[in-house]
């Protein structure tokens, strides 16, 4: 029996979120703290965002490699328990405004001086350490090798550097890593404790009964490790530049659509190789989460194609993706996995169709329901059990920031279809925590914004709006026990205990 075949409910909130004296939300107390509010709150799940290093815009769906973790999560109070680094070493640094935002700019220029203190402290003769780079070498070498060369190469994008190591000249590597050793090792270190300190937390949370549901977007960054290494995988020319890139098309929401600047896959070679890099990305994701949430899933299906060069997505078209073939491969080589399928946006037949023919869950929004803007069906009477019910996801408004900024006819219809007449905001979210939490769906996810019952200034992302994206942090005092006992009550009344 898979995972989520049973009837559940948890809460979205990413590690950044998390309360922390130091800037962002780490594996610390505060994850620890907050895993022990899930349980109290008799939560089943702890879904966060992916884990991956950000790159410019700090987004997570945008990393410099599908396996390496974010170097901000690293908890600083951990690595001086571990002995590595001294409290003088970091608490009196600047870490900018502790209570409600992160500050990506700031976090750059100390985070990393702090954990170079830790690096030179730490023996590399260490026998975990030497266990963990024989076991993630087929990844963490060419990572470090990477980083280290953007570091040598003023941070920019790896086509714009030389010739020679733009297209992995064999010779130039080996200098490169003779001359550059120690900084190459610092990013290997890095990776050691980001999944040292990240396994003892999902330890822990597994063994509340808690299960964590991690993110694995469907596209990589073009300034990424996986292109750098493996340009063969996607759609580029004989210079390695990108040919087309993803995005969405015109919709209500965006009348330009979505220009996301991905690279796309060269799924033709992918089926040649029996679609081993995404068997192998699978893998590494299950070995991070416990169920998988897969980003864009209708892009397996057919994908919005978009000339590289263009401004916008007005002119994108769509191709075939690679269906079940892919579903298929990955289920002969890795089994039957929990994954949810993020099935949100423009669906047809055949996405329908391959959504079914998978198995997986899909998502269905509350918000989504009751938006005029929108195509699809959420309307509540149509879910089914093998689906994930949400309000909204983190590419949404929170509640109450929806009830403030939707159409007055749109609200009407809501509050008509679930018998809301409560009007104060706060109240009215909880009562579509309540319906959605009665809702036949097996799994239901809460943002955590919603159930403090936080307006639009939390909301977690603005697609395609640049600004103070995934920067929102949970204050210290917003859970406790008064909560835990409200969201319990919800949770034990429709049995998702």
């Amino acid at each position: 029996m898979k995972k989520l075949d049973k009837r559940g409910s948890g809460i979205l909130l990413h590690i950044s979120s998390l309360p922390s004296n130091y800037g962002i939300g780490t594996f610390g107390e505060e994850a620890y703290r907050f895993a022990d509010f899930l349980k109290e709150s008799g939560q089943s799940y702890w879904q966060i965002l992916p884990l991956g290093q950000t790159s410019f815009g700090d987004s997570p769906y945008q990393s410099f490699s599908i396996n390496a973790g974010n170097p901000y999560f690293i908890d600083l109070d951990l690595l001086a328990k571990d002995g590595l680094l001294k409290k003088e070493d970091y608490i009196s640094l600047n870490w900018g405004d502790n209570s409600t935002q992160v500050d990506y700019g700031l976090l750059y220029n100390t985070r990393y001086e702090v954990l170079k203190k830790a690096f030179e402290n730490f023996d590399l003769n260490d026998i975990n350490y030497k266990e963990f780079l024989k076991k993630e070498k087929e990844w963490l070498d060419d990572y470090a090798i990477f980083m280290t060369m953007k570091r040598r190469n003023n941070n920019s994008s790896w086509d714009n550097w030389d010739i020679k190591f733009k297209t992995r000249d064999k010779k130039t590597l080996a200098n490169f890593i003779k001359e550059n050793s120690a900084d190459i090792d610092f990013w290997r270190f890095i990776q050691y404790k980001f999944y040292e300190q990240w396994n003892n937390l999902k330890d822990y949370v597994n063994n509340l009964g808690i299960d964590i549901i991690g993110d694995v977007p469907i596209y990589v960054a073009y300034d990424s490790v996986d292109v750098w290494k493996n340009p063969e995988f996607f759609q580029l020319d004989e210079n390695l530049e990108m040919v087309s890139v993803a995005g969405c098309p015109p919709d209500g929401f965006s009348a330009d659509g979505q220009l996301w600047g991905n690279p796309l896959y060269n799924w033709e070679y992918m089926e040649k190789t029996k679609y081993k890099w995404w068997i192998n990305r699978l893998e590494s994701a299950i070995s991070l989460y416990n169920i998988v949430r897969m980003d864009h899933f209708r892009g397996f299906e057919s994908y919005y194609s978009i000339p590289a060069k263009d401004k916008t997505a007005v002119n994108g078209h769509w191709e075939k993706g690679p269906g079940m073939k892919l579903f298929n491969a990955i289920k002969k080589k890795l089994g039957d996995l929990d994954i949810i399928a993020e099935d949100l946006g423009f669906v047809t037949d055949e996405v329908a169709k391959l959504l079914k023919d998978s198995g997986f869950p899909g998502m269905k929004l509350l918000e989504f329901a009751f938006d005029s803007r929108e195509g699809g069906d959420y309307l509540p009477h149509n879910y089914t059990q093998n689906s994930v019910g949400y309000i909204g996801t983190h590419d949404n408004d929170t509640a109450v920031g929806w009830l403030v900024n939707s159409k007055t006819e749109d609200i009407e219809y809501m509050r008509m279809y679930l018998d809301i007449y409560t009007f104060d905001d706060k109240a009215t979210a909880w009562k579509m925590i309540d319906r959605i939490m009665s809702s036949v769906c097996n799994t239901v996810i809460i943002q955590m914004q919603d159930y403090l019952g936080l307006g639009s200034e939390s909301r977690m992302n603005t697609p395609s709006a640049l600004g103070s994206n995934w920067s929102w942090r949970m204050k210290k005092e917003d859970i406790n026990s008064e909560l835990a006992k409200g969201i319990i009550h919800v949770t034990g009344l429709y049995k998702r205990m």
